[in-house]
């Protein structure tokens, strides 16, 4: 019997997002609905499994974590980059690490654009007054004419800019490596960052999580923008200075942030995040959608079926 774990399965949805009969009457699958954010929590629950499939990065699956596993064979996350997986401690127990495959999704930059439509328009808090009885509290803004900056102009951020333009925005662009053929192929403009945070209405992060990218924006980033921007992340929590950004909303020194990712998920109850009253926060719901949950899992699936048929797919390397 291979016993196979699904880890993080917030909505209890994975079993159904992919048809994980075709692994055969000797699999045991069980998925864990809970986050376990510790080694102490995952290894007495983990001890008995031989495969484990990650959402994403969800779940750090440090060495203190697979030296407890004695039966654990295979790592499976879905998506094409991780960075909380520890490949040398698995390495070492000759546990493959494996990614899966599949074409870039739009849901993450439908949901940059979603918070921004949230942020401009005030939704969330004109949702709640209507439902408790008040009508037309806030004043809004208009999107066509003000500037959109594009902090990364990768496949997301490209998705992020072609919006944009379709709204009437002028578009800014940054990254360490943007060229200016980049740029023009997406109608956007190539400035330095400097220029991009001071003159942009909107600024949107579309950068990958890296040592070169952490803290990225801090507060002297966050003090060269407008009072009347707003700050848009759906890519990586640590690129943005939390604590930097929290007193940038409370002195209002921006007019407001729309977030999806954050240092630490789920987000602590105790956060200040949870208490503001200029930002839009979502619980990482970039990917979160019907088609890119049977995209991860169904690749899941197709690793894992590879793995016991000898010719294993998609192994990762950092």
């Amino acid at each position: 019997m291979i016993r196979i774990a699904i880890m993080d399965d917030y909505q209890n949805v994975a079993l159904r997002m992919a048809d994980w009969s075709k692994l055969g009457p000797d699999v045991d699958i069980v998925s864990f609905t809970t986050h376990l954010p510790t080694s102490d929590e995952a290894a007495p629950l983990l001890q008995d499994f031989d495969v484990m499939v990650c959402m994403r990065e969800r779940m750090p699956v440090p060495r203190a974590l697979i030296e407890r596993l004695p039966k654990l064979k295979l790592i499976v996350f879905t998506g094409s980059h991780s960075q909380m997986i520890d490949l040398e401690a698995a390495a070492e127990r000759d546990i493959p690490v494996c990614r899966t495959s599949g074409k870039p999704s739009s849901s993450a930059a439908e949901m940059a654009w979603a918070l921004i439509m949230a942020c401009v328009r005030n939704l969330p808090r004109e949702d709640a007054n209507v439902r408790a009885g008040h009508w037309q509290t806030t004043v809004g803004t208009t999107l066509e004419g003000k500037t959109l900056g594009l902090i990364g102009l990768g496949n997301l951020g490209g998705m992020v800019a072609r919006y944009g333009r379709a709204f009437g925005m002028n578009i800014l662009a940054w990254s360490a490596n943007l060229t200016q053929e980049r740029a023009e192929e997406h109608g956007a403009t190539r400035v330095n960052l400097d220029d991009l945070l001071r003159s942009s209405d909107i600024v949107s992060i579309h950068l990958k999580l890296s040592e070169r990218s952490v803290g990225l924006i801090g507060r002297g980033e966050l003090d060269l923008m407008k009072s009347s921007a707003i700050l848009i992340n759906t890519a990586r929590g640590p690129i943005v200075d939390e604590v930097a950004l929290i007193d940038a909303l409370r002195s209002r020194g921006i007019r407001g942030a729309g977030l999806d990712v954050f240092h630490h998920e789920p987000l602590p109850a105790d956060h200040p995040f949870r208490r503001l009253d200029n930002i839009v926060v979502t619980p990482h719901l970039g990917f979160v959608t019907e088609e890119g949950y049977q995209s991860f899992y169904g690749g899941a699936l197709e690793v894992i079926q590879s793995w016991r048929a000898g010719n294993l797919i998609n192994r990762y390397a950092a």
